[in-house]
C-alpha cells in the first residue's frame, strides 16, 4: 500500500502536490459544512464561522469576543453559529437548560486549555470528577467559612486605605511620584492615580493570605511582584518538607493577563490544531505565562505546608476535605485547586472592584446617594472599614455592584457546554447530541425585554423597579447550574465590604469627564486602567 502511494506521489508534478495541503484544508472543512450532522446549517451567523473555528480564534485573541459575539446577535437575532459546531444563544431562557442540574450538558473541550498542573474543579469535565472536587471544596466557601474570611479581608482593605491617605496628604502638599503602576499627583485638591493597579494588589493579597498563609505584599510595596521557584519541578519534590530559597520576582498579574488571554485564544481552536499553534510566537509566550503562574501556586504552598501551622484558611480547610470514600487530595490536586482559588480569587475581584469606581465616578448623582446611604446606616465616625454586618443592611449598596456587575461582567462571554445523549430544545429549535451551546452572559445583561430600553445606562435604581425574578433569574455574574463559582459568597462579601470602605471615605471623580472603561478580554474581561481623582470626605 505504502508502495502504490509512493508511486502516486512521485508521478505527481509540483503543481498537483503545491496544490494538495490547500485542498485537503478545504475539504476538511467543506465536508462537515455540507454534510450538516447536527443540522447547524440553517443558523445565521458571520460567514468564516460556518467552516472553520479560526473566526472564533482571531476574534478571541484580537481581545474583545463577547462585544464582537454580542454585535452578532444584533445583527443576526439570538441563535448564531460562531464556530461549525457552536450555537450561542442570546435569550435569557437558555440560561436554565443549557447549564441546568441535571441536564448531562459536560464542559466543552475548551476547557482543556486551562489546564497546567492538574484539572481542578474549574477545568475537570468529567462529571464524577467534579462532583468529588465540588464535595472536598464547597463546605469553605459555605456561609459559616466565609465569615471567618472576613478579618483578612478587612486587614487588607484598611492597608489599602492607609497607603490612599498617605498618598492624598503627600498629593495636598503638591508632590507627584511614580508609586504604584501608573504613578500618581497631587492636583486641585485631590489625588490622582490609576485605581486598577490598586484593586490588583488589593485583590492579590487578600487572597494570597486567604488561600496561601500570607499575603505577596503588593499594597504596602505598591508593586505587582510575587515569588516563584527557578525551578519549578525541584519545588514539587521539595513540596511541604523545606522552603524553597531559589527564587526568582516576577509581575504577577502581568503573567495572570497573558495567561488568560493565551487560554482563551487556545481553547476555541480544535485540539488536533493546538500541539501546531503553541509554536507560533504569540501563543509560545502565552504558554510560558502558564507554566509561571502555576509556579506561583507552587511557590506558595511549599512554602505554607513547610512551616506547619493551625491558622485557618482557605488551604487548610482544602487539606482539611475528604472525598465520599473519606480521601483528601493529593499534592498535586491540592497545589491545582489552590492555583484556581489564585486566579478566581484576584482576577474577578480587582476587575469588579476597578469597574464599580469607575461607574460610581462617573455618575456623581449616583455617588451622593450612596454616600448618604453609607453615612445613615453607618454612621459618621471616623471607622475605617466597613464590616460584614453593616454592608448587610446597605441595599443600595448592592443595587450599585450588581449593576456594574451587570454591565462590566467580569466573565462576559459564553461559557460553552456539550448537548448530552437527548439533546437539548431551546425556544423551539433542538439540538442534536455533540452540538455545543453557550449562553453569554454579556449580552443576556443588555436584553431590553428585561432590564427596559436603556440597557447601557448605569441605573441601580433599576433593581428596585423592575421585575425582581426575572432581573435574578437573567443576572449571571458568577454562572449557573452545578458548575457555578463556588467562592460567590466569597467575592460579593469582599465587593461589598471593599466598596463600602472606600466609598465612605472618599469622594472620587474621574480623571475626564465621559471617559470609557476601555478592556481587554482573555478568559475574563479586564479593565486596561481607570484615572479617577479621590478626596477625603469629611465624615
Amino acid at each position: 500500500m505504502l508502495g502504490v502511494l509512493n508511486l502516486l506521489v512521485q508521478n505527481l508534478d509540483i503543481q498537483t502536490l503545491l496544490l494538495l495541503p490547500p485542498t485537503l484544508f478545504l475539504l476538511v472543512h467543506l465536508v462537515p459544512y455540507v454534510l450538516d450532522q447536527n443540522k447547524l446549517r440553517k443558523y445565521p451567523g458571520p460567514f468564516f464561522a460556518k467552516f472553520t473555528d479560526a473566526w472564533l480564534g482571531l476574534v478571541s485573541k484580537e481581545g474583545h469576543r463577547s462585544e464582537v459575539v454580542h454585535a452578532m446577535h444584533q445583527k443576526y437575532g439570538p441563535f448564531v453559529r460562531i464556530a461549525p459546531n457552536h450555537v450561542s444563544i442570546a435569550d435569557p431562557d437558555a440560561l436554565g437548560i443549557v447549564y441546568a442540574h441535571g441536564n448531562g450538558a459536560l464542559k466543552s473541550d475548551f476547557y482543556d486549555a486551562f489546564v497546567s498542573i492538574t484539572r481542578g474543579v474549574f477545568n475537570t469535565r468529567d462529571r464524577n470528577d467534579h462532583a468529588r472536587k465540588r464535595k472536598i471544596i464547597s463546605h469553605i466557601f459555605s456561609q459559616k467559612s466565609v465569615v471567618e474570611f472576613e478579618p483578612q479581608i478587612r486587614l487588607y482593605v484598611s492597608q489599602l486605605i492607609q497607603q490612599w491617605d498617605r498618598l492624598y496628604d503627600r498629593a495636598l502638599k503638591g508632590e507627584s511620584g511614580p508609586e504604584g503602576e501608573g504613578g500618581w499627583r497631587g492636583q486641585g485638591g485631590r489625588l490622582w492615580l490609576d485605581c486598577l493597579p490598586w484593586a490588583n494588589y488589593l485583590a492579590f493579597d487578600i487572597v494570597g493570605d486567604l488561600a496561601f498563609g500570607a499575603p505577596f505584599g503588593m499594597i504596602a510595596a505598591a508593586k505587582d511582584s510575587a515569588l516563584v521557584a527557578k525551578n519549578q519541578e525541584e519545588a514539587m519534590k521539595r513540596y511541604g518538607t523545606k522552603e524553597i530559597d531559589d527564587v526568582v520576582e516576577i509581575p504577577a498579574v502581568q503573567i495572570l493577563n497573558g495567561r488568560g488571554e493565551y487560554s482563551m485564544s487556545m481553547g476555541v481552536l480544535p485540539p488536533s490544531w493546538r500541539p501546531f499553534v503553541r509554536r507560533l510566537p504569540w501563543y509560545s509566550k502565552g504558554q510560558k505565562d502558564v507554566q509561571t503562574l502555576a509556579g506561583i501556586a507552587i511557590m506558595a504552598v511549599a512554602k505554607r505546608l513547610s512551616t506547619p501551622t493551625d491558622r485557618v484558611d482557605l488551604l487548610s480547610k482544602l487539606q482539611a476535605g475528604r472525598d465520599s470514600e473519606g480521601k483528601p487530595m493529593g499534592r498535586e490536586e491540592l497545589t491545582a485547586e489552590a492555583l484556581t482559588l489564585l486566579i478566581a480569587g484576584s482576577d474577578t475581584t480587582s476587575n469588579s472592584t476597578c469597574a464599580i469606581l469607575y461607574y460610581l465616578a462617573g455618575h456623581q448623582d449616583k455617588l451622593r446617594k450612596l454616600h448618604k446611604e453609607l453615612d445613615e446606616q453607618l454612621g459618621t465616625e471616623d471607622e475605617m472599614v466597613a464590616t460584614g454586618q453593616q454592608v448587610k443592611r446597605l441595599p443600595y449598596l448592592d443595587a450599585c455592584i450588581n449593576e456594574s456587575l451587570r454591565l462590566h461582567s467580569t466573565s462576559a462571554l459564553g461559557l460553552p457546554r456539550v448537548v448530552p445523549e437527548g439533546g437539548l430544545t431551546i425556544k423551539g429549535c433542538h439540538f442534536p447530541e455533540g452540538t455545543v451551546l453557550s449562553v453569554p452572559s454579556f449580552s443576556i445583561h443588555r436584553d431590553k425585554s428585561i432590564w427596559g430600553e436603556d440597557v447601557e445606562a448605569f441605573r441601580p435604581e433599576r433593581w428596585f423597579e423592575r421585575d425582581a425574578a426575572e432581573m435574578q433569574k437573567t443576572f449571571n455574574p458568577f454562572s449557573v447550574g452545578p458548575r457555578a463559582c463556588v467562592g460567590r459568597n466569597l467575592a460579593f462579601l469582599e465587593l461589598q465590604i471593599i466598596i463600602a470602605s472606600i466609598i465612605r471615605r472618599y469622594d472620587i471623580v474621574l480623571e475626564e469627564e465621559g471617559q470609557k472603561l476601555e478592556t481587554r478580554e482573555g478568559f475574563l474581561r479586564k479593565p486596561l486602567g481607570c484615572k479617577v481623582g479621590i478626596k477625603r470626605r469629611d465624615l
